[in-house]
């Protein structure tokens, strides 16, 4: 390390500047299988902080990466440069409307402050008591309520972050910049993923005109810029909602069903596998093989009889009551945990196909390659996830351990989701995991617009570099010892 960058980072930024072993020993691990040392961490107290960091990085030929809160599946957060954790960029401002909130703001203060005015902004991670916004934003993030209300980047109006050479930058009220922005895009729709949600490589088929060049940056894993605070879509909290707990003997039918019921118009529409019905004190029957939850919050009075009509599982439980639904929504969203729980250390794989989505139709034939996939390769699988999206995810179960079999599920599996015209990554980002199969899903035509758009905003490829744009393959490097 250049010891002369850390005396000049001490000597200009405000907030805390760390290259101490145990400082850089946290920020080396995230939520995801992964591990990569930092030279230094700046926790910044404001948006000079963030300006005058990525400035003195640039001059020295440094990378810089943002941190949210680490809750990451996917390496986004992790780095060989200057690591920037935003979370004392933390204000809160609500209006009636909207809420402009600091990216290092937690989703479950953002939601503890809304729920005081009667509001929520959509986008639900199982894990939101704890994620930033930041990360949110850095990984268009969505949960179980994206059916009906969207992922983060369909409920975001504005944003300011700081690009790679240290500009401040409001989109899209920076209409220089937005120009630039849209006049570099170019779009082969053939090569777009058809699925409702995606957060795979940049946006580019949200840009439709100057007036929302914003989207760009969500999604973006802080290649493009560090955000400091986005303008977000608030709403009403729904004066009902009920909740149907559907028991199925097939994931198959499951997945079936799933189709007829998205149609329905819930806000809520997911799956989980035999996996999570263990940890439920319930008396499901003996051949259950897996859980739809489907909820309304409008339109709510004759949803068990349209339900009845169409499904081919049975409706086990109906629920109208806050703390009933909490309890059932606390096994849903605990489906990781359980996961994690039910797996050996010894027989657990690293994260990577964990993330996929296809359009609806198409779920079926993605539960098949899974199956495919255990028997060829002679691992096991546990199933969760947002089937009203096509987005599920998976945990695999192995008792060989090398890096050659993750790799050749990983690429076996994606060239499947791809060829059904899916994504590789649906809300979790791309990061370490996926960033060298992104050309793959986009083509030629949509990756030399993204390199484009990277240098409009990051000439000199110093914020968070080997994400979305990589040369080198990135999947099974880095891994922690598993």
């Amino acid at each position: 390390m250049k010891e002369s960058l850390l005396k000049i980072l001490e000597s200009k930024i405000k907030g805390e500047v760390h290259n101490e072993k145990h400082f850089k020993k946290f920020y080396s691990v995230d939520s995801s299988s992964y591990q990569i040392i930092p030279q230094i961490i700046v926790i910044p107290i404001n948006e000079e902080d963030v300006i005058k960091t990525i400035k003195i990085a640039k001059k020295y030929g440094t990378s810089v990466t943002v941190r949210g809160a680490g809750t990451g599946l996917v390496g986004s957060a992790l780095n060989y440069g200057i690591i920037i954790d935003m979370k004392k960029i933390n204000s809160i401002r609500i209006n009636k409307k909207s809420a402009i909130v600091g990216s290092g703001v937690l989703k479950g203060k953002l939601d503890i402050e809304l729920q005081k005015k009667g509001k929520f902004f959509p986008p639900n991670p199982s894990i939101g008591n704890f994620c930033s916004l930041g990360g949110m934003l850095g990984n268009n993030s969505s949960g179980s309520r994206s059916i009906k209300y969207g992922s983060t980047i369909d409920n975001v109006k504005e944003i300011t972050f700081i690009d790679g050479n240290g500009k401040k930058i409001t989109l899209p009220k920076n209409k220089q910049v937005s120009k630039k922005i849209f006049q570099n895009i170019k779009i082969d729709n053939d090569n777009i993923p058809k699925t409702s949600k995606n957060s795979s490589g940049y946006q580019i088929k949200k840009i439709t005109s100057e007036k929302n060049t914003h989207k760009i940056i969500i999604g973006s894993e802080g290649t493009l810029g560090i955000i400091i605070s986005a303008k977000l879509n608030i709403l009403d909290i729904p004066k009902k909602r009920i909740l149907y707990i559907i028991e199925y003997k097939s994931i198959f039918e499951a997945a079936k069903n799933s189709q007829l019921i998205a149609k329905t118009a819930p806000s809520t529409l997911e799956f989980v596998d035999k996996n999570t019905l263990k940890h439920i004190k319930f008396n499901f029957d003996k051949s259950a093989q897996c859980l739809l939850f489907v909820e309304y919050d409008e339109n709510i009075k004759n949803t068990q009889n349209e339900l009845k009509s169409i499904i081919s599982g049975k409706i086990i439980q109906k629920l109208d009551t806050n703390s009933d639904m909490k309890t059932w929504w606390r096994h849903r969203d605990s489906s990781l945990h359980y996961s994690l729980k039910s797996i050996k250390t010894e027989l657990r794989i690293p994260h990577i196909i964990e993330d996929a989505a296809v359009p609806l139709v198409k779920m079926s034939k993605v539960f098949s390659v899974l199956k495919n996939i255990e028997k060829k390769y002679k691992v096991k699988t546990i199933i969760y996830g947002h089937i009203g999206n096509g987005n599920i995810h998976v945990r695999l179960i192995s008792k060989r351990k090398n890096t050659k079999l993750i790799k050749n599920i990983a690429i076996e599996y994606f060239n499947e989701v791809i060829k059904n015209e899916g994504t590789i990554s649906a809300e979790h980002g791309d990061g370490l995991a996926r960033s060298e199969f992104i050309k793959k899903q986009y083509g030629v035509i949509n990756y030399q617009t993204f390199k484009k758009i990277k240098h409009v905003l990051d000439p000199d490829f110093i914020l968070n570099p080997g994400k979305i744009i990589t040369k080198k393959s990135t999947v099974v490097k880095n891994l922690k010892k598993y």
